[in-house]
């Protein structure tokens, strides 16, 4: 029930001003958020590859209503990627975009042009040695951001694209991209749905998460697990045994400031792990979110709040 609150607050203007004017909000952010500006971002990558961990990179921001606003988020992530070929790390290194924030929501012409936004941050991203990902949005935009990822993979075939367990028609999405070259990364999503198209409660998710995570690791694709979960990375590594893939054939995906503790021992391990690393100072959706995520992540913003 919180969750599904704060859900519904990452919307509400009145509530974005109150949390972003409280002063020790920053604290909290700076815990999941690597920065406001490129350059700490790259130190925050920095700091993680040194480690031996991939990062994929999201520039915040979404739900862009100015076709400018869009070309600047597009021009940001190609700024960002010119500074990652300097880090060397190859496709170690990818960026997460959300279609909304290049002009997915624009009207009309919403879709054509988020498509060619998209189209030049991938070419910045083939120059770079690096990957795109496309994020996956609301029930809403599931159809578009599938067309979009079908026109960007004529191209750039390496596009890969978020699915969200807890809509229902995310196993039928699964069946469709588990082919040959098919980078997709599994969530269990982050939006408020309606019951009449997404499941409501955590146990529910988790059943629809194994049972498209079966199809992946059965698949032809790359899946990228994305979760924070020990039950479901325990699965995950029943499923590679099962499917004969090798620890190269898929990854692990887990967010900035969340469990590295378990990022490094996955890693250590020799698996990929990858980490969601948000930076900008369009923060506040994202943010919610994560405090919709998980109790110890309220805990730890209250905690803030309270000087402790």
């Amino acid at each position: 029930m919180l969750g599904s609150l704060l859900l519904g607050a990452s919307r509400l203007p009145l509530v974005r001003g109150a949390v972003s004017g409280v002063p020790l909000t920053r604290k909290v952010v700076d815990r999941f958020v690597a920065g406001e500006t490129p350059g700490e971002a790259v130190e925050a990558i920095r700091g993680l590859a040194a480690t031996g961990l991939a990062v994929t990179v999201d520039h915040l921001g979404e739900e862009t209503r100015d076709s400018a606003a869009a070309a600047q988020t597009a021009g940001a992530y190609v700024t960002l990627l010119g500074a990652l070929s300097g880090l060397g790390l190859g496709d170690r290194a990818e960026v997460s975009v959300k279609l909304s924030a290049v002009g997915q929501a624009l009207g009309a012409d919403g879709d054509k042009i988020a498509l060619e936004n998209a189209r030049q941050i991938c070419e910045a991203a083939v120059a770079s040695g690096a990957n795109v990902t496309l994020d996956m949005e609301d029930h809403t935009t599931v159809d578009s951001t599938l067309e979009t990822l079908r026109a960007l993979r004529e191209d750039f075939p390496a596009t890969g694209v978020a699915v969200q367990s807890y809509l229902f028609r995310s196993v039928a999405d699964c069946r469709d991209l588990a082919y040959e070259g098919s980078r997709v990364r599994l969530v269990k999503g982050a939006y408020a749905e309606p019951a009449s198209v997404a499941h409501q409660h955590k146990n529910e998710v988790d059943k629809a998460y194994v049972r498209c995570l079966r199809i992946l690791m059965s698949g032809a694709g790359y899946p990228m697990v994305a979760t924070h979960d020990d039950r479901l990375i325990a699965i995950t590594e029943t499923l590679a045994d099962r499917f004969a893939r090798s620890r190269g054939d898929y990854e692990y995906q887990m967010l900035y400031g969340i469990r590295a503790d378990k990022q490094q021992a996955l890693a250590g391990a020799g698996h990929t792990v990858r980490v969601y690393v948000p930076y900008g100072d369009d923060w506040y959706g994202y943010f919610m979110r994560r405090l919709a995520e998980r109790p110890a992540n309220i805990a730890f913003f209250l905690r803030a709040l309270g000087g402790k």
